[in-house]
């Protein structure tokens, strides 16, 4: 049995693709997910399932989703194991410990295209930093996230995948949820 964390894209925004917490444990239930427990409001699940392949838990995830609430959500799961090396891995350490807020993981949905986290550097026009890793980015964003020409759309065009972020205090205290 392995632990998940699965992020979902773009619910629960404005009053678009409402997705109750309590309706999406009980989604993540009916699919046989043990301990599924949800943090926040803005789509984050962690449980635990016998499925091996994080790909086939979003595909079942993504279709059931949509037979359950009558339209698409894209998700983006990682295993306990990937979220913890996310954490650990990330290369702005003392941004994080000064301004959580202001970073974000963008977990992706395939790797990164070849020379797509230079060319996102590369287009960087104010004061934002990006590194990447294989399925995630990190981006800081000094100045405000609201304000920052460095959107998901310009992200998603340069990297070749779609992604969804989360803020670096959310990442962190969904590996605290983690109980393995």
């Amino acid at each position: 049995m392995t632990t998940y964390v699965a992020l979902l894209r773009s619910i629960n925004v404005g009053g678009h693709k409402m997705v109750p917490m309590k309706e999406l444990r009980s989604l993540s239930e009916r699919l046989g997910f043990i301990q599924a427990h949800t943090l926040l409001q803005s789509g984050n699940l962690i449980f635990r399932s016998e499925v091996r392949s994080a790909k086939n838990l979003e595909k079942m995830l993504e279709t059931e989703t949509e037979k359950y609430f009558g339209f698409a959500v894209e998700y983006f799961v990682r295993s306990a194991e990937e979220w913890h090396d996310i954490i650990a891995r990330n290369p702005f350490q003392a941004y994080a410990r000064k301004d959580p807020a202001h970073l974000v993981a963008i977990l992706l949905k395939e790797k990164v295209v070849p020379g797509g986290v230079k060319a996102l550097q590369a287009s960087i026009e104010g004061s934002e930093e990006v590194r990447g890793g294989s399925r995630h980015v990190y981006v800081i964003y000094p100045d405000g996230i609201g304000k920052s020409r460095v959107t998901l759309p310009v992200i998603e065009s340069k990297l070749g995948t779609s992604g969804t972020g989360r803020n670096w205090n959310t990442v962190v205290k969904l590996g605290g949820e983690i109980k393995e």
